[in-house]
């Protein structure tokens, strides 16, 4: 089985191959092009490098969120354009469910934390159990201190992983059972997507193309911008 497994769900892109198990490239960039600019140039290339034809791959793999909006929709754009033209399936894996998978397994809890902006974070919490990894907390937007409390609560030592972690790294220092992933699998790895992608894959959990929709946990911006206006010119009208 071939797999081509795409993540642009924050500022890293990240494409990946993989075939029966084996990751036989990975290409990732974080630094100032847009995803619209580098996604397919990424894959061009790490199609012509593994010397593989894009009618060999049996599954698209795409981070399905949450994350950056703008992100997830040429993520979802380019995962949707490659299923349609090659009629083949897309494995819809979490972004956080894949940060989570960057750390290899450990007694410790792992708690993917992605910049959401607005002093909120997209989180979840994870833990290795007999080789399978288990979501303990769900996935949703909270406070980066709502989240502390719930690791605190747990009496466990915790690994935090994800673009957040430079953000409120500070924060996160000052508690004694926290420590933080180190910058080689801090970020999103389009690897980490297809190698949980080969799981999900095995119990059936993959969708037509057309099928296929970002989850994004809250509204954009500019919708919760316009709402708060028309909530403002409804309190001024009264």
């Amino acid at each position: 089985m071939k797999l081509l497994a795409l993540d642009t769900s924050a500022l890293v892109a990240s494409a990946a191959l993989l075939e029966d198990g084996i990751c036989r490239g990975e290409v990732s960039l974080n630094h100032k092009l847009t995803h619209s600019q580098t996604i397919m140039p990424m894959i061009d290339q790490l199609l012509q490098w593994t010397g593989t034809a894009a009618e060999e791959l049996d599954y698209i793999a795409c981070a399905e969120g949450p994350g950056s909006f703008t992100g997830l929709r040429i993520g979802a754009a380019t995962a949707k354009g490659l299923a349609h033209g090659l009629s083949i399936p897309i494995i819809p894996v979490p972004t956080l469910d894949a940060l989570a998978y960057n750390i290899a397994q450990n007694n410790r809890l792992i708690c993917p934390i992605m910049d959401a902006r607005r002093q909120q974070v997209y989180t979840a919490a994870y833990s290795w159990e007999k080789g399978v990894l288990r979501q303990l907390v769900p996935q949703a937007a909270r406070s980066l201190e709502e989240m502390i409390s719930i690791c605190k609560a747990s009496g466990r030592e915790t690994i935090f992983v994800g673009d957040g972690v430079p953000v409120y790294q500070e924060r996160l220092k000052q508690e004694d059972r926290f420590y933080l992933a180190p910058a080689n699998c801090c970020f999103q790895r389009a690897a980490s997507v297809g190698a949980l992608a080969e799981e999900l894959q095995k119990r059936g959990q993959f969708v037509d193309g057309a099928e296929f929709t970002p989850i994004y946990l809250r509204k954009p911006q500019a919708e919760r911008e316009l709402e708060e206006k028309q909530k403002q010119a409804q309190r001024l009208g009264r």
